[in-house]
């Protein structure tokens, strides 16, 4: 079984929403402090991708949230997780303050998409102006 923990309600339903959208049954629980959603291992390859690419938009969020929560005093960095055309998963450092910014006018997705955006742009450069491709 596979899972996937978060540490604000909020984050935690959206996952469960795009896993419904996915045609998919988690096993979900929750305790005072955390909530957890369970998936069987045997998930193709594709599929297996997409959710771990939104797992960690909504990780990205849950940290926003937390940090929110906690004080930006006692969290001195967020980050996002990148995952590059190898397959190897990073981490970019954001402030927080900065996270929380971004946060209130754009979506975890928006911001994902932003992020790959940047990725392949990086990864594949391509030298044309944007009226050219």
């Amino acid at each position: 079984m596979l899972e996937y923990i978060f540490f604000d309600e909020r984050p935690w339903r959206r996952f469960i929403e795009f896993l419904d959208e996915q045609k998919l049954a988690p096993i979900i629980s929750h305790g005072p402090e955390e909530w957890v959603v369970g998936l069987p291992e045997d998930l193709d390859d594709e599929l297996d991708a997409r959710i771990e690419a939104f797992y960690d938009e909504m990780l990205a969020y849950n940290e926003a949230l937390v940090t929110e929560e906690e004080g930006a005093q006692q969290v001195h960095t967020t980050g996002i997780n990148v995952t590059l055309k190898d397959g190897r998963q990073v981490q970019a450092a954001i402030d927080p303050l900065l996270m929380n910014r971004l946060l209130e006018a754009v979506t975890p997705e928006e911001l994902g998409v932003f992020v790959n955006a940047i990725v392949d742009a990086v990864e594949h450069p391509d030298e044309r102006s944007l009226c050219q491709r």
